[in-house]
């Protein structure tokens, strides 16, 4: 029987990711975008499709035939999120039931509050102090109460070769150009959790792959790459860039603080700074279980290919043919213009 998927946000990091690897595994891929002539790009195997997220009937149709929506769609640079968010979740649900689709959904950690830190399991209370925390939690209370079949992964910040709206390639570093300085958004000793891109989506394949035996609505999380004292990320940069004593220089808050009350991004910025100045971790015993480990690319080879797909080091294609077997099992577990930062800085599934 033909494996075919739906992906809502296929230009997105976490979307591409996930289409890149489901048609590795056989399965026909749909995209749906409103220029699809603008992004296709030749021999990337997808059928693009002309629609809106937005829309219902344009959801509906694309998902015709499919077994699985992945739902990685978002409002770019945090525009209009709280308005557009949950109707586009509602087109995807709406899409699920008419089709019998699985909803693959990219968690995130905005769900909990302080009271869920420091050790977060996927059954912790979600009590988040924050406004995106509360959209988040409201998505995962519909897709709970749909009665629909659901897989939800929630992971760290994500980087990756492909990555451009995230803390990495907007806060830590200047894409397109070499590492000459190293941004770090953390207090100083307060750990942060990262999530690589094609690891998250190995992880998500992986799962869906169990079929029956996942649970209708299945909740997983992931380790990913904890960075015990928030130095660990910024060190790795170093090394990859040849520069092993380049230290890390503190992101501008105070600059993000001023500008909050006239920037929306910056707004979202600030809302969410809590997440570096508190350790919040989330545990990935119920994926080790279900999977019997975490796919999980060493942090060195991860930190290198992404700098390399950012532009701020050549690429290297013997080094990119090594890096391609980095499923192995997991391990136990001054920046440019501020505006570069708040040109995305944003999570899984935003």
């Amino acid at each position: 029987m033909d494996k075919v998927a739906l992906v809502l946000g296929a230009t997105g990091g976490i979307g591409s990711e996930v289409a890149r690897v489901l048609l590795a595994r056989g399965w026909q891929v749909k995209a749906l975008h409103r220029a699809p002539e603008r992004v296709a790009k030749s021999g990337d195997g997808l059928q693009w499709l002309s629609g809106d997220a937005m829309e219902h009937n344009d959801v509906l149709a694309a998902a015709q035939g499919v077994q699985l929506i992945v739902h990685a769609v978002n409002p770019p640079g945090y525009r209009n999120w709280g308005q557009l968010v949950l109707p586009m979740l509602e087109n995807t649900m709406a899409a699920a039931r008419a089709t019998g689709a699985r909803i693959l959904l990219p968690g995130t950690v905005y769900n909990y509050g302080p009271d869920a830190f420091l050790h977060i399991t996927e059954d912790a209370p979600q009590r988040p102090l924050t406004r995106k925390g509360a959209i988040r939690v409201e998505m995962e209370r519909r897709l709970r109460a749909s009665g629909l079949p659901v897989l939800i992964v929630r992971a760290g910040d994500f980087f990756g070769p492909d990555a451009g709206n995230n803390w990495f390639a907007q806060g830590l570093v200047k894409p397109g150009k070499p590492v000459t300085a190293i941004s770090n958004p953390a207090s100083p000793g307060v750990g942060h959790q990262w999530a690589y891109l094609p690891d998250v989506a190995e992880t998500m394949v992986r799962l869906l792959e169990l079929g029956e035996a996942l649970p209708p609505v299945a909740v997983y999380q992931m380790e990913g790459h904890w960075d015990g004292d928030g130095m660990q990320m910024a060190a790795a940069i170093a090394r990859a860039a040849g520069q092993p004593q380049l230290k890390a220089g503190a992101f501008p808050w105070w600059l993000v603080t001023l500008a909050a009350p006239f920037v929306t991004v910056f707004r979202e910025l600030r809302e969410m700074r809590y997440l570096w100045r508190q350790p919040v971790r989330m545990s990935n015993v119920r994926l080790r279980k279900a999977l019997g480990t975490e796919p999980h690319t060493p942090l060195d080879v991860a930190v290198r290919r992404t700098l390399q797909g950012q532009g701020c080091l050549p690429a290297d294609e013997s080094a990119h043919a090594a890096a391609q077997v980095n499923a192995s099992p997991a391990m136990p577990t001054k920046p440019s213009a501020p505006a570069t930062a708040a040109n995305g800085a944003m999570r899984a599934g935003q």
